[in-house]
């Protein structure tokens, strides 16, 4: 990212600091966050003093932005060359195998770290505007994949639902990549392939598969008497910290959210990794509880599923909601993180159990069920944001608008 500042011709060894820059940079980015960033930090990852990092880049948000705006730009590079494919599972299959490619090369130290976009919100004007910006540019491109005659049944918030998709299917892979080796990357792709195009309805049920609704999964129905301001409490809590990230939502903004005092809160929370890992318990106690409502119906494998599914996605969108992404682990203290990791875990393998015990009854077409479980995952924390890209969307029409594509095919109508 040229930002103007630099007055001299960009010689090639000022290039090959610029990029180191980049990459020190963006690898913490993704580790701490907008605001946990230092130009400190970069300085001494890339072996240069504080003062010689600012001048390529003046403050930390200028170099934050540049990290977000050079992903922007490698990921439109991968769009563009997916893009000459003659047709919408072409563009997919291309995509899906230069990402994977680039994902592949990155860990093995031959590209420069991916960038997570989680943080943009997290920049001061006008940066936010300007990366924004370009990544609403990003959206628009891959939103081409689903125009033509045969999506014209689809209307602009269809497109869109499913732009969010797969764009957050990639995005979020990178949390799960790394269980695989990278000689698995081709197997990988060709099962992230399938599913996306296909789903996971039973073969020739496509869009008419049945959905079988539950009430909002409610782990806490009742709280217990003195603690009725803890539901509150968490959700505001979440919600800030999902716009801001971890590092991002102060004691003191969560706090101006319920209108009470930085004392009242450390009379309830020891410090915010403890209010973290609580919104994440809770996070996982409303996934278990729709699990486990999806298996007392009694059902086939794929009713349990979809069920579970459409509830969570619906609890995304009701004032309960939403559920902690999964990013804010990443900048958890290592001890906490490893603790929150499993158990984000436990919630994929219930997830793939169902779906093994639907391949087994015939209910859901053959899968490899740990990787649909990622991607449905994935989905679920992508719906916290469903309605940036769908304003004005109704709880009700989540799950027909974003959970049914994942399941019953990215390209079924």
């Amino acid at each position: 990212m040229d930002d103007g500042r630099i007055a001299s011709p960009a010689t090639e060894r000022y290039a090959r600091k610029k990029e180191a820059i980049l990459a020190a940079a963006t690898a913490i980015l993704n580790r701490q966050g907008v605001k946990g960033m230092t130009l400190s930090d970069v300085a001494a990852k890339v072996g240069l003093i504080t003062t010689s990092v600012t001048y390529y880049y003046r403050k930390k948000d200028d170099l934050a932005a540049a990290c977000f705006m050079r992903g922007l730009e490698r990921f439109d590079a991968l769009v563009g060359e997916a893009a000459k494919a003659p047709d919408a599972p072409g563009r997919l299959l291309a995509l899906l195998d230069l990402y994977l490619d680039l994902n592949r090369r990155v860990r093995l130290g031959e590209a420069a770290p991916l960038t997570s976009f989680t943080e943009m919100r997290a920049l001061k004007e006008p940066l936010r505007g300007s990366v924004q910006g370009a990544f609403n540019d990003l959206f628009r491109r891959v939103r081409g994949f689903f125009e033509g005659p045969q999506f014209d049944p689809l209307d602009k918030r269809d497109r869109n639902a499913r732009t969010h998709l797969l764009l957050e299917q990639l995005f979020w892979s990178g949390s799960w990549l790394r269980r695989y080796d990278v000689e698995d990357y081709g197997r990988v792709r060709d099962k992230m392939y399938d599913i996306l195009v296909h789903g996971l309805a039973p073969q020739g049920a496509g869009g008419h598969a049945a959905w079988a609704p539950l009430p909002l999964p409610d782990p806490t129905p009742q709280s217990p008497e003195g603690q009725e301001w803890r539901e509150t409490f968490l959700v505001a809590a979440t919600r800030l910290i999902n716009q801001r990230g971890y590092r991002g939502a102060s004691v003191e903004e969560i706090s101006a959210q319920l209108n009470v005092t930085k004392g009242s809160f450390y009379h309830h929370h020891e410090d915010k990794d403890a209010l973290v890992v609580e919104c994440f318990e809770r996070t996982f106690a409303v996934t278990r509880k729709a699990q486990a409502d999806a298996r007392a119906l009694g059902a086939d494998g794929w009713t349990q599923l979809s069920s579970a599914t459409a509830a969570l996605v619906a609890y995304q969108l009701s004032e309960h909601g939403p559920l902690l992404r999964a990013s804010s682990m990443g900048a958890l203290p290592i001890e906490i993180r490893h603790e929150m990791v499993q158990g984000y875990n436990r919630g994929s393998e219930r997830f793939a159990a169902i779906i093994s015990d639907g391949v087994a009854e015939g209910s859901v077409r053959a899968v490899d069920p740990m990787i649909a479980a990622h991607m449905i995952n994935s989905m679920l924390n992508a719906a916290a944001s469903l309605g940036i890209w769908a304003p004005g969307l109704e709880r009700d029409e989540a799950a027909r608008l974003f959970a049914r594509p994942l399941l019953t095919g990215l390209f079924s109508l």
